[in-house]
């Protein structure tokens, strides 16, 4: 897999994250800031940090169960792990202009 798939790859994986709304507030936890990171690397492993809008948020744990299996139905991936994150702390700044 070289540069250029591995960066294809990232984008599918972050435009399918952009399906898992955040139940609290509504939107779309891409464009709300709270992926840090998508990594892809050789043999089609996806590593995916996220993190949530406040330390012990009651949706922390769904959140994290659902990129992790939104990750793994995108084509290519074959192995996808999440780790959450509180450093740096989310802030509304995070979010895109459009949220």
């Amino acid at each position: 897999m070289d540069k250029d798939e591995k960066a294809a790859l990232a984008e599918a994986i972050r435009t399918a994250l952009r399906t898992i709304i955040d139940p609290e507030i509504g939107r779309n936890i891409v464009d709300l800031g709270l992926i840090y990171e998508i990594r892809v690397e050789e043999g089609g492993i996806a590593r995916v940090t996220m993190t949530t809008t406040t330390r012990g948020c009651p949706a922390g744990d769904y959140l994290k169960d659902a990129v992790g299996t939104c990750v793994w139905y995108v084509p290519g991936v074959e192995y996808a792990e999440v780790r959450m994150t509180y450093e740096p702390p989310w802030t509304p700044e995070m979010m895109t202009a459009e949220v």
